[in-house]
């Protein structure tokens, strides 16, 4: 179970690697979140690893690069700490 968290309490905790790398698993879904927080400002549920357990916040993601998502406001979470996404 994770706890929901705002994106802007996300540097308020230190981010971990998820126990199974999902970035590639996770690659289609998380280029629909940029694609749905771009053109339709739609917001998607991340639920990642932390060193306090899983967090999870629902956010527009802004952008995608190799190692992390950008969140509306500026806040990265890294790929491989992403548990679980949805829309």
């Amino acid at each position: 179970m994770s706890a929901v968290i705002a994106k802007e309490d996300i540097p308020l905790y230190k981010i971990v690697p998820a126990f199974v790398d999902n970035t590639e698993r996770w690659k289609k879904e998380l280029e629909y979140a940029v694609r749905l927080g771009n053109e339709y400002k739609g917001k998607t549920h991340i639920i990642f690893e932390t060193t306090q357990g899983p967090k999870e916040v629902e956010t527009t993601v802004w952008s995608l690069t190799d190692g992390y998502l950008q969140l509306k406001g500026g806040m990265l979470i890294p790929l491989h700490s992403i548990i679980d996404i949805h829309f």
